[in-house]
């Protein structure tokens, strides 16, 4: 069955099916994606992180349709209609829609139109009808009028109900209903009756229609957003006429009254049955569509931000700002330990900002700061003026940081356990400069979706986005590797092959036995199987390791490859990665084995280049214009610098230093066509910006990168 499922994933994917068999059969095993990708090149053909994850998807989806066919051939067999023949084209389908169209007739139903004409004895006439042969039908119906079916418009109407829940059962007119969705299917949008004024916000869609095919993802989640509030009703269907006359054409034979009866029974079907049921079928697929696009977005999005550069391992003072409750001020060392908070009040309405001057430089000087982080909320602007104004921050590194999320962390569980004693404010603060020290540590301790990058993510499924996100956190540590003795549980958590308990047991070893010096030693770790080492121990980097392989991305299960290297060169393995001569003397072809490839051979030579190299880079500061703090200051055709906040499908959105972000829609990202802003801007990026238009009332600010 494993090696059948591979080859249909192989067809859908386009992808090898060795590459595919293998994959199936190492996710199988309990291996995990950044590890497949990493560490098992040769097997899976060099796939790299997304494909693996498509074909676990699709095995996911696949042994799902499996078991939904049991139970589907189940529930046929105990009413006795389970044919060889239906068997056969049950398990030979692999797509869930026609599955449940075949499986419609059978489905146990709620009671309908249709079962009351039935339970009056009304079927027989139905298909005297349906049948159309006899087209004098106005002799048969008297033989069905009893206590029951009082006229003969009585029984006419009982068996088009019937008819027209056949039609809706039938799987050919479920493929042409389909089909006219597929191509011409319209969506629509009013305004509900009264709801102009409250659903202001809505306006664009207050009378608005087109293409399904071509609504952008964005637009169709707003839309929905709008009916769901209860400001828009929302339809989306085909022509009518069109579908009626390809459902005419597979039912209706000759002219008469029996033919007149079933075109009758087909209006009805599709507007009342068949209609509305694919009408809902291609609504929650082009939500499907739009949410897929959504999280995409928001995966990118999350991906930059993780990876942002981190200013590294120095002693921090971190603000966290506020007018009328004043600024929290922590320091943190190089280990991000709180060393000592307190609270300024250098804004109005105190204005103490002599006494905050004093307390700031004090504090540098008694903790040798070496940099200082400023969360960008409430009162960041001005607290980053008074801070760039004094004097001490001559030689000082000021950063603004981005606080989205700060406020869910410090009133989290994480949180509390690691202050109990401090007040949400001096927690929010401390993640600041946390933050600023190294955004991926921090970053993981807070739900994805509360960090504020993307577009509609509460509007998404939250178990598909919860999914992706997580696996985007999961890429994000294992690609940057993680040192094992200063991580926090919660980072340990997403290293390949280990998870919450691991996790905890790693920190409690480190903290009973001091720090890890080998990677061998992570072996004693109550708990960590084989298994678990091997897909763990290549993310986990020791430094000033006995072995310097510790400190890379090098497998430990490579060493003995490696040290064959270096004894064929007649050098050490410190002496390998120190001179790049010796690496350049490496003959990778002499080393390929039936397990290992040129893929890993290569791998192994490039991470013995950059032992603990952060791929991430450094962190750079940045200054905002000094001539505008407020909207009020901003003007039409201003040139300002500007830091990338949000990326969306349909454009960037930028902080200049004025509280709220400007929007620079994706057709003034470019002097060319852009077909995604992603392709153009990233995710904390500095750009140069215009300003085209303010919007005080609304609170918009529209922006050009144009020129």
């Amino acid at each position: 069955m494993q090696d059948f499922l591979a080859g249909i994933i192989s067809q859908r994917l386009q992808l090898s099916s060795k590459s595919v068999n293998n994959t199936v059969q190492l996710l199988g095993g309990g291996a995990t994606i950044p590890f497949i990708s990493r560490y098992r090149k040769e097997m899976t053909g060099s796939l790299d992180e997304v494909q693996v994850a498509d074909i676990q998807k699709e095995l996911n989806k696949l042994t799902e349709l499996q078991k939904r066919k049991e139970s589907i051939l189940k529930s046929i067999e105990e009413q006795g209609k389970l044919t060889d023949a239906l068997q056969k084209k049950i398990k030979d389908t692999f797509d869930s829609t026609i599955l449940e169209d075949i499986y419609l007739p059978y489905k146990k139903k709620r009671k309908t139109r249709a079962t009351t004409a039935k339970e009056k004895g009304l079927e027989p006439l139905a298909n005297l009808i349906f049948d159309q042969k006899n087209q004098n039908i106005e002799l048969q119906i008297e033989k069905f009028l009893n206590s029951d079916v009082a006229n003969k418009e009585e029984a006419l109407q009982g068996a088009r109900d019937i008819i027209a829940e056949w039609i809706n059962e039938d799987e050919q007119a479920r493929k042409k209903v389909r089909y006219a969705f597929e191509k011409g299917a319209v969506i629509k949008s009013k305004v509900a009756r009264g709801k102009e004024e409250a659903g202001a916000k809505y306006s664009d869609y207050f009378d608005f229609e087109e293409k399904l095919s071509k609504c952008p993802s964005h637009r169709l989640l707003a839309i929905r957003r709008g009916e769901e509030e209860g400001f828009l009703r929302v339809s989306i269907s085909p022509d009518e006429e069109e579908v009626l006359y390809q459902l005419d054409n597979v039912f209706l034979e000759g002219k008469g009254e029996a033919t007149e009866q079933v075109a009758q029974a087909i209006e009805d079907c599709y507007k009342r049955l068949l209609g509305p049921s694919i009408e809902t079928e291609f609504r929650n697929l082009a939500k499907n569509l739009a949410d897929q696009e959504a999280i995409e977005v928001f995966k990118e999005n999350l991906r930059q931000l993780l990876l942002a550069a981190p200013l590294g391992q120095k002693r921090i003072l971190a603000l966290d700002p506020g007018f009328r409750s004043g600024c929290k001020v922590v320091v943190l060392n190089e280990s991000g330990d709180l060393l000592h908070n307190s609270t300024i009040f250098p804004h109005p309405p105190q204005n103490q900002t002599r006494k905050a001057l004093s307390d700031i430089e004090n504090y540098i000087r008694e903790f040798k700061i070496e940099a200082i982080a400023i969360g960008n909320g409430t009162a960041g602007r001005e607290t980053l003026s008074f801070i760039q104004d004094a004097p001490f921050s001559k030689g000082l590194e000021v950063f603004m940081v981005n606080e989205n999320g700060a406020s869910i962390y410090s009133a989290s569980e994480i949180a509390r356990n690691e202050f109990p004693d401090k007040d949400l404010t001096v927690r929010g603060a401390v993640s600041i400069g946390r933050r600023l020290m190294d955004p991926l540590a921090e970053l993981v301790k807070i739900d994805p979706k509360s960090i504020g990058v993307g577009q509609y993510q509460h509007d998404v499924n939250q178990g598909s986005l919860k999914e992706s996100l997580t696996q985007v956190v999961e890429s994000c540590v294992n690609s940057v590797g993680i040192n094992v003795n200063t991580a926090s549980k919660h980072l340990l958590t997403y290293v390949s092959g280990l998870g919450p308990t691991l996790a905890q047991n790693i920190v409690e070893y480190r903290s009973d036995n001091g720090a890890f010096s080998s990677r061998s030693q992570l072996k004693k770790v109550p708990r960590m199987g084989g298994k678990a080492f091997e897909q763990c121990a290549g993310f986990l980097r020791i430094q000033e390791a006995k072995n310097p392989l510790d400190n890379t991305a090098v497998h430990p299960e490579r060493y003995k490859l490696v040290k064959q290297m270096a004894d064929d060169l007649n050098c050490k393995v410190v002496d390998l990665i120190k001179d790049q001569g010796l690496r350049n003397q490496i003959n990778l072809k002499q080393y390929i084995t039936e397990d290992i490839g040129l893929p890993t051979l290569k791998d192994i030579k490039e991470e013995l280049g950059k032992p603990g190299l952060d791929p991430r880079g450094s962190v750079q500061a940045f200054q905002f214009s000094n001539k505008v703090k407020t909207m009020g200051d901003l003007e039409a055709g201003m040139r300002l610098p500007g830091i990338v906040t949000n990326i969306t499908n349909f454009g960037a959105f930028v902080d200049i230093g004025v509280k709220q972000d400007g929007l620079v829609h994706i057709s003034q990202l470019a002097n060319k066509f852009v077909k995604s802003p992603a392709d153009v801007v990233k995710l904390g990026q500095q750009v140069d910006v215009k300003v085209v238009e303010i919007d005080e009332t609304r609170n918009r600010i529209q922006l050009s990168m144009k020129d």
